[in-house]
């Protein structure tokens, strides 16, 4: 009776090791279950193997994979209904195998326990489970059996990393497990040494003693080697394996959603949500997050990790109120992977998703679709807005992401900042005189133009009223207020969502965007720079730009004189005696002129040919879509209808197609005009270059450089022939400096 005893310790220990496996990996779970699978499969696993240790050894693996297969359906099953996941179990199945690893890798902590993010640690125990029993009970050596134990320990320490305190007891306790299992074994088969001869018991100690004394010197040289490595990452941060593995990313749709707001505003009538919310007050939801803005475009620049139901809950200032708002929310036209809730949510229902605990927003790995439904509880923070006359904006390193613009700031915006900042020393000043400027002096309509660049914020700011300047959707006010916000020293960002009407029908006509500020002690406040006025003030009227410093230019005029000019009566010369006559003195002087006027005619053509062979074939595709459209710029001013700064590229090129022909004044009818080649290629590769840089392709260069050749040559043989001419001479495009979209 007592051998059997000590012969089911080593079984036991070996589930206990495998479990406390589980355990530790289980301190970045939202719940137990992992443990409580993780200590199933060690026991089926130890169990399978002790079960058939009197049958031939070839039948283990066998017997063990065909219930590992059983039990790892039952548990992927179980799962799913914990996590609440509809739809077939082979679909689970084949989904859990295959995104398994990355999943779990990529989750958001704490991890909810769903069948992708469990299945790696189920097949994983059970595995060491069978190779440690085979070696252990089958085989006898303990010792060794207990490697995948230790093995599948330490991949458990290696996958928490950082993400929880220090494993201290579990380590402690799968020492001592060890140690009981090596103590209490011996083989399940066999008789013991009464029937030995004395002396052959002697040897026997004596060998056991030697290779005890053998461990042991082993044991405290590795002590000696590894002591001081082990102590010194001891304190140290263990590595997070999460950085070697890239989280779900946003495409081009989703990157920039303040590019949709104008398309939005245009069918305003378009549902886009219907949202459920048994809640008082005014909902606002929260879509995209943008704080990275490089002179083009703002991004939403964020990192989305898995995650389950339970989401990380985020910490807020002091004296802040939070109210729980839970939203029932159906999808309708709305496209995108992004999903609009109230900020910030802490549970989701209904929808896999991938969450950026630094913005509180959400993505799902999946598009969009009619019927998508999602129920989420948010905690809304309202922060103490009787601080913010007081209120101080941070700066420094963990801010200059907020804090960063694009090059070659235009100079009128820049100027129009300092204006604003004069005589606002606290934060909340400047912020707010941002904020009344743009409400005052500017006016929301629904057909503005899209584009947030330098040049489409400066023709907002101060292009001419009657040629559609002062004049934008809350892309523009948002867009504007934020930049602005950043050239005063306050940190800033821009926020894509949309307002709740009572009814729950959420339409296009409901999109909008706001800036944000960020302030000491409160976080993130909004600010609303949309106009208050149905007739804003004209900005010319607040806002002049300081003069130059520069001093005047000296004159070098001579002063005034009383006395007659000495050539105030024309008089001709004659010719001196022996010199060249005047004829020849003319005739040579108008050869040189016309020999100097032809050099620089050539001179002109071939700097001109130089100039567009370096933009369409030198450099990355990007660079040369980006010399094609100052080749279409310029064609455009050389016809005498220039590309208005404000538009975009689908506009400048409609804007292109319809380029009048000049008048002719002939006594015959002129040929019929050119036809002007579609730009539809230009217009391609200008957008990917602008919201996907580097993604441009070889052939959308070449495309774009030959659309621009045929119609800059098209649009010049519609000219008169001295127009022709003057074309091709023309040296402005030689000191034409502008930047892509001028």
């Amino acid at each position: 009776m007592v051998r059997w005893l000590r012969a089911a310790v080593v079984p036991i220990v070996l589930v206990l090791l495998i479990s406390l496996s589980g355990l530790v990996l289980g301190r970045i779970y939202a719940d137990s279950l992992l443990v409580k699978l993780v200590a199933g499969a060690a026991f089926g696993s130890v169990a399978v193997s002790v079960g058939v240790r009197r049958l031939p050894s070839w039948t283990a693996a066998p017997a063990s994979v065909l219930l590992l297969t059983g039990y790892t359906l039952f548990a992927l099953r179980l799962a799913a209904d914990h996590a609440a996941l509809t739809g077939p179990l082979v679909a689970i199945v084949r989904d859990s195998l295959v995104n398994g690893i990355p999943r779990l890798l990529t989750a958001m902590i704490p991890v909810e326990a769903t069948p992708d993010t469990v299945v790696v640690p189920i097949v994983a125990a059970w595995l060491a489970g069978l190779a440690g029993a085979e070696v252990a009970v089958r085989a006898g050596r303990v010792l060794l059996g207990c490697v995948p134990a230790a093995a599948l320990y330490a991949g458990a320490l290696y996958v928490v990393g950082p993400n929880a305190s220090a494993a201290g007891w579990p380590s402690v306790a799968f020492a001592g497990l060890v140690a009981v299992a090596l103590a209490s074994s011996q083989p399940l088969q066999g008789t013991g040494t009464a029937d030995v001869p004395v002396p052959a018991r002697a040897i026997m100690r004596g060998r056991a003693l030697a290779g005890a004394a053998a461990g042991l010197t082993v044991v405290v040289a590795l002590v000696a080697v590894a002591g001081p490595w082990v102590a010194g990452r001891v304190s140290a941060t263990p590595v997070d394996p999460r950085q070697y593995v890239e989280p779900p990313q946003v495409d081009s749709l989703d990157e920039s959603p303040l590019n949709r707001i104008s398309g939005w505003a245009l069918t305003p009538e378009q549902r886009l949500l219907e949202v459920h919310a048994p809640s008082p007050g005014k909902l606002r939801l929260r879509l995209a997050v943008l704080s990275d803005y490089d002179g083009a475009t703002w991004r939403v620049g964020a990192t989305y990790r898995n995650a389950g139901r339970v989401l990380p809950s985020q910490p807020n200032p002091p004296g802040t109120t939070v109210d729980e708002i839970k939203q029932d929310i159906t999808v309708d036209g709305l496209t995108g992977r992004l999903l609009p809730v109230v900020p910030t949510p802490n549970e989701v229902e209904g929808a896999r998703v991938a969450y950026d605990p630094a913005t509180g927003t959400l993505i799902r790995p999946e598009e969009l679709r009619p019927g998508v439904r999602y129920s989420v509880v948010s905690e809304r923070p309202t922060p103490d807005l009787n601080l913010l006359p007081e209120a101080d904006s941070p700066t420094g390193d963990p801010v200059a992401r907020f804090l960063a613009v694009g090059a070659n700031v235009p100079e009128s915006i820049q100027k129009l900042a300092e204006q604003l900042q004069e005589g606002n020393g606290a934060a909340f000043d400047r912020a707010s005189a941002i904020q009344d400027f743009l409400a005052e002096h500017y006016r929301k309509v629904n057909d503005a133009p899209s584009g947030h660049a330098y040049p489409n914020l400066e023709y907002f700011l101060f292009g001419p009223r009657s040629r559609g300047g002062q004049v934008g959707t809350s892309e523009q006010f948002a867009a504007s207020y934020a930049l602005l916000a950043r050239l005063t020293g306050l940190p800033s960002r821009v926020v894509v969502g949309f307002d709740v009407p009572a009814d729950g029908q959420v339409t296009a006509a409901d999109a909008l965007a706001w800036p944000e500020v960020l302030f000491d002690d409160l976080g993130w406040v909004p600010f609303d720079p949309m106009p208050k006025s149905k007739d804003p003030r004209p900005v010319e009227e607040d806002f002049t730009p300081k003069p130059s410093t520069s001093p005047p230019p000296p004159s070098d005029a001579p002063p005034p004189s009383d006395e007659p000019s000495a050539s105030a009566e024309p008089t001709l010369l004659a010719a001196q005696p022996g010199g060249p006559s005047t004829i020849l003195v003319a005739g040579g002087a108008s050869g040189s002129a016309f020999l100097l006027l032809a050099a620089l005619a050539l001179a002109v053509v071939t700097m001109r040919t130089r100039l567009r062979r370096s933009r369409l074939h030198t450099g990355p595709p990007d660079d040369r879509i980006a010399g094609a459209w100052l080749e279409f710029t310029d064609a455009m001013r050389l016809a005498g209808k220039p590309v208005p700064k404000h538009l975009a590229a689908t506009e400048a090129a409609a804007h292109a197609a319809d380029v009048p022909r000049p008048a002719l004044r002939r006594a015959v009818p002129p040929p019929e005009p050119a036809e002007l080649p579609a730009l539809d290629g230009l217009v391609d590769g200008i957008n990917t270059t602008e919201f996907a840089p580097g993604m441009a392709a070889e052939t959308q260069a070449k495309r774009a450089a030959d659309q621009v050749v045929a119609y800059a040559e098209a649009l010049r043989q519609n000219r008169s022939w001295w127009r022709r001419l003057w074309w091709s001479l023309h040296p402005g495009p030689l000191r034409w400096h502008r930047t892509r979209r001028d």
